[in-house]
């Protein structure tokens, strides 16, 4: 619940410090006063939206703190636990808002956006305004209202997360089904053209080794002319040959052996020149021995030859980018096969979604069925009870138009009313009177409130447009829920103040240069005195204090 509220420089609020107990608290003051102030500024600790106008004139910044104490909230407990945000004390929600409209969330002591503190809040505190009704008018309301009365919240947010999932999926499912016309004709003709890439089998290093041995073979004439040739002129013209005039050579120094010097080296090199000629001339005869100019080969040489030109032009590209080409169009290929078991894994899915959303929309539909009669009942109750005598609720199930899954269930949820005996039921939008309105908002409040598993209940002059012996029903409601939890209460009424197990009294604190807001706690005579005033007006008199304190010892008493 709700412990420590404290405000610093937030509208006419200069400082407040304010401790909070169990059961109903009742909180009254003047108009203007700034009662509904204190529920703003607990707003904003709870995430909502603020700009710099809240900032009290002449501060530089709006400091808001509220402590809860966590013990009986155990989703509160172990949301803070999830993100390492708990602490052994209670919880401090803090929001400041500087003049210049920047604002800074904490979670005890830590900074967090705006969105966790709204989502811690939801946990701890449910706020009732005046203005609540109006959200009434709207069918997304009535089904909200009913889930939480019916406990059911956990199981819609399954259903609609099963709904997002199936529609997803079936989205994604359309998107790679649109292509499919697209993408069956890339298919052929990806696999045509790798077939026919397969087929060539275009080995590693084997273009450069086709036309090296075709480059030979297309020489083959002319390399064994020359080939002869040059066995002619080393060793086998009878005209004269190398080999011939280095021995001719030799023999004619070796007649003047015995010389040294120089001419013992010229001996030397040109016998080791006859050695080197010689040797050439077997290489010769050995190429020569071994060439086979085979035209058959050279042939199929030709043919592999252009086979890979061929191909290689028909992608414009270079014969060596064959392989790269190849490998490319195998990997896209791959893409479309994934595809294709991703078309059909998401037709599995989408079935399966589908039945695990029918699943649970059918379980959820069989919960607010039994809930929607319980809660037509109970705030039929309550309407008879707040001065609507004859008056009738009852809840509508519509089944939903679209065949697909839904977010929302199976079916729309609308609250029908009759105000007065004898009138049919309509929707809350077509009830004309704004006091019935309220007094049927009030009704469904405090009935969806008793299942509430938040503990600490704020409500903000919801009992607008009531008056009489209603009023003292109200307060009964609000103190029977008080006795469960924690109920802060703004009201102008006495007959609902009185019914408070504490008394919060908001007044202005004017000094020379400023007005601001203060709020004291009410002892027993302070109490009697504020109700009277309630009833009476500013002038005291025995009457109202006696009636006062009547309000009060019976509300205790009961």
């Amino acid at each position: 619940m709700l412990v420590h509220l404290s405000i610093h420089n937030y509208a006419i609020v200069d400082h407040l410090d304010l401790e909070l107990d169990a059961g109903m608290s009742a909180i009254s003051g003047e108009t203007g006063a700034g009662k509904s102030i204190m529920l703003d500024a607990l707003g904003l600790c709870l995430g909502d939206r603020a700009d710099s106008g809240v900032v009290r004139p002449g501060a530089d910044k709006a400091d808001i703190l509220a402590s809860f104490d966590l013990v009986d909230i155990p989703e509160a407990r172990t949301w803070l636990a999830e993100r390492d945000l708990d602490n052994d004390g209670p919880c401090i929600l803090r929001r400041v808002i500087t003049a210049e409209g920047r604002s800074r969330g904490y979670i005890n002591g830590s900074p967090c956006p705006q969105a966790d503190l709204k989502a811690l809040g939801e946990l701890i505190i449910d706020i009732h305004s005046q203005h609540e009704h109006q959200s009434l008018l709207k069918t997304d309301t009535h089904r909200r209202l009913l889930d939480e009365y019916a406990g059911s919240q956990d199981l819609a947010r399954q259903v609609q997360l099963a709904a997002q999932r199936w529609k997803q999926t079936r989205n994604e499912l359309e998107r790679i089904s649109s292509q499919g016309d697209e993408q069956r004709a890339r298919h052929q003709l990806l696999s045509y053209q790798l077939e026919e890439l397969e087929n060539l089998a275009l080995g590693d290093n084997e273009l450069e080794q086709l036309e090296q041995e075709h480059k030979a073979l297309s020489n083959a004439e002319a390399l064994l002319a020359a080939c002869r040739q040059v066995l002619d002129l080393c060793s086998e013209s009878d005209a004269g040959n190398v080999l011939s005039a280095l021995t001719a050579s030799l023999n004619r120094l070796g007649a003047f052996g015995g010389q040294g010097g120089a001419l013992n080296e010229a001996s030397n090199l040109l016998a080791s020149a006859q050695i080197q000629v010689e040797e050439a001339v077997g290489e010769l005869n050995r190429f020569l021995d071994h060439f086979d100019a085979d035209p058959e080969r050279q042939q199929f040489l030709e043919e592999r030859l252009d086979t890979i030109y061929t191909l290689a032009r028909k992608h414009r590209i270079q014969p060596t980018e064959l392989a790269a080409l190849q490998q490319q169009l195998f990997e896209e290929l791959e893409g479309l096969n994934a595809d294709d078991q991703a078309s059909e894994r998401l037709a599995e899915e989408l079935a399966a979604y589908e039945r695990h959303y029918q699943e649970k929309a059918a379980e959820l539909s069989t919960l607010r069925c039994n809930a929607a009669e319980r809660l037509a009942t109970a705030v039929e109750q309550e309407m008879q009870a707040l001065g609507m005598p004859g008056g009738r609720f009852n809840i509508q199930f519509q089944a939903m138009s679209c065949e697909e899954p839904h977010a929302s269930g199976l079916e729309m949820v609308e609250f029908l009313v009759s105000a007065n005996p004898g009138q049919p039921l309509r929707g809350l939008a077509k009830v004309a009177s704004g006091g019935e309105l309220s007094r049927i908002s009030l009704a469904i409040q405090v009935i969806t409130a008793q299942t509430s598993r938040v503990p600490t209940l704020v409500f903000d002059e919801v009992d607008v447009g009531i008056g009489g012996p209603t009023a003292e029903v109200v307060g009964q409601l609000l103190r029977r829920l008080g006795e469960r939890g924690q109920v802060l209460c703004v009201t102008h009424l006495p007959q609902v103040a009185a019914q408070g197990h504490q008394h919060l009294f908001v007044h202005k604190r004017r000094g020379e240069d400023a007005t601001s807001t203060a709020v004291s706690k009410l002892d027993e005579s302070g109490r009697v005195e504020e109700i009277a005033r309630m009833l009476g007006g500013v002038d005291l008199t025995e009457e109202s204090l006696a009636h006062a304190r009547k309000m009060v010892t019976s509300a205790q008493a009961a």
